[in-house]
């Protein structure tokens, strides 16, 4: 078993860990968040790291109503110029805590007066350093260089701040709960293992594809593309649904591939528009989904056993979207641990 597959099987007890010792850390940065009323939220983070930031910008915003922007750190790295933050909350998301532009964009942060947020697997490294509060993931060495675990426990990080903030939203009820109950459901998805890989030899050939979702779910699309082209070699994209109407449909040809990741809950019935436009367009469609609809239309029907709240289906469908890239790896016969170019820290600034 890949060390990739490994630390996949890994993410339910990772995630259940990072939760119960970040306990108290989250308590005091949610009491620290509302004292100094923060009113605006930016987030660094660079590949996986971004999309968990995506996620998070869903979060704040739909949950406690806090706005979000996700930085442009090279406005600093760059051109040596960083805009007003200091009632905002600056989060850095690094699983080596050592993406510089993350460290820079944190400690010249925390000088203006920001509230500033590290979120590492590290507890060492120059992101817990500069920053006034760390959230420490704790979810072991994490020896693949395509980040799994890394990732769901930095959701994990994530949803349980949003879940510690006052709500603003119907999807902020018993998200605590939620979130408690997410692991098991985790595992669950895991069981999809052996008919994700039996369904991805019709794509060992694949050259390209779109992975498509909306909502919470871009943050998931995303990540699915990225671990696609990392481990797999796919030039890969992630759309929103909306988006890609938006002129991206226009490059989508006949018998090409697109995954489409569609839970149940708000985004569901503008997925099924979704799916239906792109049948009219003869793709091949890859849905994971637990609807029986949307099931229905694939070509490629990958149904999720059981049904998932959609504010924390990020966490679940992930699991299923890692399992496809690194079967599409495995069957290509590339080295799903050891990508080509890369390394597990990636020095930019």
């Amino acid at each position: 078993m890949s060390l990739m597959l490994q630390e996949i099987h890994q993410q339910p007890d990772a995630v259940r860990h990072t939760l119960e010792v970040n306990a108290e850390p989250v308590r005091a940065l949610c009491e620290e968040i509302v004292r100094r009323d923060i009113r605006m939220v930016l987030i660094a983070g660079r590949g996986t790291s971004d999309h968990a930031a995506m996620l998070g910008r869903y979060l704040f915003e739909i949950v406690a109503g806090i706005p979000v922007s996700l930085t442009a750190s090279s406005v600093l790295t760059m051109y040596g110029t960083w805009p007003r933050v200091d009632a905002s909350l600056v989060i850095g998301i690094s699983q080596s805590g050592e993406a510089r532009e993350v460290i820079e964009s944190l400690q010249r942060s925390r000088e203006m007066g920001a509230l500033t947020l590290g979120i590492t697997n590290c507890p060492d490294s120059g992101v817990a350093q500069v920053a006034e509060h760390v959230l420490l993931l704790d979810a072991g060495v994490e020896r693949s260089v395509a980040a799994t675990k890394t990732y769901t426990c930095t959701l994990a990080a994530l949803y349980a701040i949003a879940a510690g903030l006052p709500g603003k939203h119907p999807m902020a009820e018993d998200l605590s709960a939620k979130l408690a109950s997410t692991p098991m459901l985790m595992s669950h998805a895991l069981e999809m293992g052996p008919e994700i890989a039996r369904c991805m030899e019709r794509y060992r050939y694949m050259d390209e594809c779109i992975v498509v979702s909306r909502g919470l779910n871009l943050a998931t699309a995303c990540e699915t593309a990225l671990k696609m082209s990392e481990t797999g070699y796919i030039v890969a994209r992630g759309y929103s649904a909306a988006d890609l109407m938006h002129g991206p449909i226009a490059s989508v040809e006949p018998g090409s591939a697109c995954f489409l990741v569609a839970p149940s809950g708000m985004v569901l019935k503008n997925l099924r528009d979704t799916a239906r436009v792109l049948q009219e367009r003869q793709v091949e469609l890859v849905v994971l989904s637990s609807d029986p609809e949307l099931l229905g239309v694939a070509t490629t029907p990958l149904r999720v056993p059981m049904e998932v709240d959609e504010v924390v289906s990020p966490l679940v469908y992930v699991v299923a979207g890692q399992l496809i890239a690194h079967s599409l790896a495995v069957q290509r016969h590339h080295d799903p641990d050891h990508p080509r170019g890369l390394k597990k820290v990636t020095v930019t600034r």
